[in-house]
């Protein structure tokens, strides 16, 4: 299936239900080549050094989309080919996964979640993924740097931040958002990001991974090669949560890629055909 196909009702659909429910869509979706004959592929980060803007910093501009999302949209033989490239990059591989650490009632709360298959995930209904989860859908996103503002534009939901990096403070009239509000300062070669002001209407990772206002993000993004950003996140929220949860990422450029529009409503067929599923436990058995 060629790039040309990527918009429509087909990618809609596996974009909305990547992570939406615990079944083995893994294997259906790699089927679904979204770039043809390796059109967004990245090139060797030997060959060029990283970018930098007239005043030094290092440029994030460009069209990035999360690694762990390559294997869904290129197949295995890419993820191995770019895993060959860290080796001999001498890139560390990214800490292993760490669980989310919730508090009793919270606990209970993501096991209900878990029962009803995820058909409760915000994704289903279309509404925008906060952060962190936004980064690492398997859809691409842009960054437009400018002195002072560091925009990010996600094909996913048409949803945006405009993050200052000129020293302000967060805002006294913040109101609780999917995005929370973000600003961000310079680390070194670090990008780091504070993100408070979310609503409680998104989840953090998969399925039941709920928060609650009090929650507080840092994002570090690093382009630790031409065409890597490394992406460290801390996620704090003593309401719900019993000690500070990291994450780990590596963004890819994606030199000849570009955000397409994106309408999750349309044709979106994934509660139906969820609560169909439901009435049917035979479906979840491992066979």
């Amino acid at each position: 299936m060629r790039r040309q196909m990527r918009r429509g009702p087909l990618r809609s659909a596996v974009s909305r239900t990547v992570m939406v429910i615990g079944l083995s869509v893994i294997a259906v979706i790699p089927a679904v080549s979204l770039h043809g004959q390796g059109a967004g592929r990245t090139p060797s980060s030997a060959v060029k050094p990283v970018p930098r803007t007239p005043d030094a910093k290092p440029d994030f501009s460009g069209v990035w989309i999360a690694n762990s999302t390559i294997r869904l949209l290129e197949g295995e033989q890419q993820v191995e080919a770019m895993r060959e490239a860290d080796r001999a990059a001498g890139r560390p591989p990214l800490p292993p996964p760490e669980p989310l650490s919730y508090k009793p009632e919270y606990e209970k709360q993501r096991q209900e979640y878990l029962a009803r298959r995820g058909i409760d995930d915000p994704m289903a209904r279309c509404l925008i993924s906060g952060v962190p989860r936004i980064s690492v859908r398997p859809l691409p996103f842009q960054i437009v740097q400018t002195p002072g503002l560091v925009v990010f534009l996600y094909e996913v939901h048409h949803a945006f931040r405009i993050i200052p990096t000129d020293g302000r403070p967060h805002p006294d009239d913040i109101e609780p958002s999917y995005l929370g509000d973000s600003i961000a300062r310079w680390d070194g070669n670090t990008l780091v990001v504070d993100i408070v002001g979310f609503n409680t209407k998104t989840w953090l990772a998969g399925v039941g991974t709920v928060h609650s206002e009090q929650l507080h993000v840092t994002e570090r993004y690093t382009r630790d090669s031409y065409d890597t950003i490394r992406y460290d996140v801390l996620v704090e929220d003593p309401e719900v949560l019993t000690k500070p949860w990291n994450m780990h990422e590596l963004f890819r450029l994606r030199p000849n890629e570009r955000i397409r529009e994106y309408e999750c409503i349309e044709n979106n067929e994934d509660l139906l055909r969820i609560e169909k599923l439901l009435q049917n436990e035979s479906v979840f058995r491992i066979r």
